[in-house]
């Protein structure tokens, strides 16, 4: 990895953040700093990223001197292996994680030189997490090396089921969580997508705000409609009953083999239940060894909520009036499980008639060969339909 970024702020932060080995480097945007560690390792190297109060760092090390550090228009460029991840330590807002293809260019905002990153944000679905589209999205960064893939965990997933949130949990407020983690990031994105529950979210992000969202933005919904949820039928794993079946397991499971028993012992599907085990995390032994057992990543009373209104949340009226500049892409799974009603097509075929200009659009795509887990299932096929959402970005 060719040239190191410059150090900004001179600051002894190996002891405060335990990063010996690492090259540190951060921005700060009035009291708020940016920073990130950079460790080599037999010729790989990892990125990882902290958002600080300016005093968090000055209370850290009180004794430190802090050189003046002034805003000025910079650039900072670093060659990278593509698909390089920024995994952000937990905010106040939402846990996230930035996929970067090889040739992202940093800068800071007052650079106005320097092309803003084309940017994607991906949103997972109920019970699901940024995980589910990392090994999708460092693909992406490959086939496209200049842009960026913004992944978070919604709030009562992963690790932003940690961060304490105010109001309902509610498809609105997931969305208004996103957009405004994305103004903390200063990212204004070029494409959302969501996927079943995720699906709901973006659109509910178009509805509530015209920034931090960029115009034209393409909004893909994948293997969910706007109105009311059909999820499968007799036989079928019903996200409702796997929340519900889920409350009644302890907090604590001895291993993820336990987990997969009770939910096989309950008519649900194998893999399902191998799914589940993905929102375990093991619990450390502090006096060291092998792990305690095992804990839940989600808040369930949360995502229980979440779920109903997921349910009951109707989005329509933006489908069929859509805002100029809005592109919404609907994908329907050639074998999903979720049902996709006669009268569904046919209204969102009516929109994509109705909308059909330069200003605005709305389209129905089918992909082929796969379930409701379109990016498990058929990863090529959806990475051939997504592509021309990732054309290269226009200085205007």
């Amino acid at each position: 990895m060719a040239g190191a970024m410059k150090v900004l702020m001179d600051i002894p932060m190996r002891e405060a953040f335990k990063t010996k080995g690492s090259e540190m480097s951060g921005r700060c945007y009035g009291p708020v700093c940016y920073l990130s560690s950079r460790k080599c390792i037999n010729g790989g190297c990892s990125i990882r990223s902290y958002n600080l109060h300016l005093h968090q760092i000055l209370e850290s090390k009180k004794k430190s001197s802090l050189k003046p550090f002034k805003a000025t228009s910079m650039r900072m460029t670093q060659e990278r292996a593509a698909g390089t991840s920024i995994i952000s330590a937990p905010p106040k807002i939402l846990a996230y994680e930035l996929v970067q293809g090889s040739l992202v260019r940093w800068s800071t905002f007052q650079d106005k030189q320097v092309l803003e990153t084309p940017t994607a944000v991906f949103i997972h679905g109920i019970l699901g997490g940024r995980r589910n589209w990392a090994s999708f999205c460092k693909r992406l960064a490959q086939e496209f090396p200049t842009w960026q893939f913004l992944l978070v965990d919604l709030r009562c997933h992963g690790d932003s089921a940690a961060i304490s949130k105010s109001g309902p949990n509610t498809v609105v407020s997931a969305a208004r969580d996103v957009l405004q983690l994305l103004a903390r990031l200063k990212l204004t994105p070029r494409v959302l997508v969501g996927h079943s529950f995720g699906g709901k979210v973006v659109l509910s992000m178009v509805g509530q705000a015209a920034k931090p969202l960029a115009r034209p933005v393409q909004v893909w919904v994948l293997d969910s409609t706007p109105g009311q949820v059909r999820s499968g039928g007799d036989g079928e794993d019903h996200p409702a009953k796997i929340i519900s079946f889920l409350r009644t397991m302890p907090a604590e499971v001895p291993s993820r083999r336990f987990v997969i028993d009770a939910l096989l012992k309950e008519r649900f599907s194998l893999s399902v239940a191998q799914w589940m085990t993905t929102n375990l995390r093991p619990i450390q032994n502090p006096h060291g060894g092998s792990s305690l057992g095992h804990a839940w990543l989600f808040d369930l009373n949360g995502i229980a909520d979440l779920y109903r209104s997921y349910e009951v949340t109707n989005l329509w009226s933006l489908v069929d009036n859509v805002p100029q500049g809005i592109h919404i892409k609907f994908l329907r799974a050639e074998r999903s499980l979720h049902r996709w009603a006669h009268e569904d097509v046919e209204r969102i075929r009516s929109a994509e008639q109705a909308a059909s200009s330069e200003a605005a659009g709305v389209q129905l795509h089918v992909l082929e060969a796969a379930g409701h887990w379109v990016h498990a299932d058929n990863p090529e096929g959806l990475i051939k339909i997504l592509t021309s959402s990732f054309s290269e970005p226009r200085l205007n």
